[in-house]
C-alpha cells in the first residue's frame, strides 16, 4: 500500500509541476477545480486501502472494536476501576506501539512510560482521543489511523509517512 501511495502522489505531483524547455506547444494549465478533483481522489485512494487495511488487521486479530466518528478503533481488553478519565487528567500509560504490519516501533519497556495531560495535545490525536474512553486501570487496543497520528511525514524518527499505528496500552495512573 505504501508504495502504491508514493507512486500515486509522485505521478500527481509530477503531473502538477512538471518543468522545464520544451519546443513543443505547452499543455494548458490545471485550474484549481482538476486540482481538487485530483488531490480528493487521491485522498479517497488513501483513505479506501487503509480502511481495508484496518479491517484485515481487525479480522485477522478477532478484535471487536469501538469505532468512534473520527475513524478511531478502540476495544478495552480488561477492565480497571471505574474512574472515568476525563480532560485535564494527567494520565500515565505503559504500552506498546506497533505498525499495523505488526512491526514494534516504541514501548514503554524500551522507551519509557509515557505521561501527558489529556486535552493538552504533546501526543498523537487518536491517543489523546482515547483516553476520554477509558478508566484507570484499563487495558485497551487502540488503531489510531494516520490522520489521528503522525500523518503525511511520520515522526522523522521510527514512524514513517501515512503509518496507522496500533497501541496496546494499560492505563497506571490518572490524576
Amino acid at each position: 500500500m505504501k508504495n502504491y501511495c508514493k507512486y500515486l502522489i509522485l505521478l500527481i505531483l509530477l503531473s502538477l509541476f512538471a518543468c522545464g524547455e520544451s519546443t513543443q506547444k505547452q499543455p494548458k494549465p490545471i485550474s484549481k477545480g482538476e486540482m481538487k478533483s485530483s488531490m480528493e481522489k487521491a485522498n479517497r485512494y488513501l483513505l479506501s486501502e487503509e480502511q481495508e487495511d484496518i479491517a484485515n488487521y481487525i479480522q485477522r486479530h478477532g478484535l471487536e472494536m469501538t469505532t468512534t466518528g473520527t475513524g478511531l478503533r478502540y476495544q478495552i481488553l480488561k477492565q480497571g476501576s471505574e474512574q472515568k478519565i476525563v480532560k485535564g487528567d494527567k494520565v500515565t500509560l505503559e504500552y506498546e506501539l506497533h505498525s499495523i504490519a505488526g512491526d514494534l516501533i516504541y514501548s514503554s519497556e524500551n522507551d519509557g512510560i509515557k505521561r501527558f495531560v489529556v486535552g493538552e495535545g504533546g501526543v498523537e490525536s487518536g491517543l489523546d482521543e482515547a483516553m476520554t474512553y477509558l478508566h484507570r486501570g484499563d487495558v485497551a487496543k487502540l488503531i489510531i489511523p494516520f490522520h489521528l497520528a503522525y500523518g503525511l511525514h511520520g515522526d522523522d524518527n521510527r514512524i514513517p509517512e501515512y503509518a496507522t499505528l496500533v497501541y496496546t496500552i494499560k492505563i497506571i495512573d490518572n490524576q
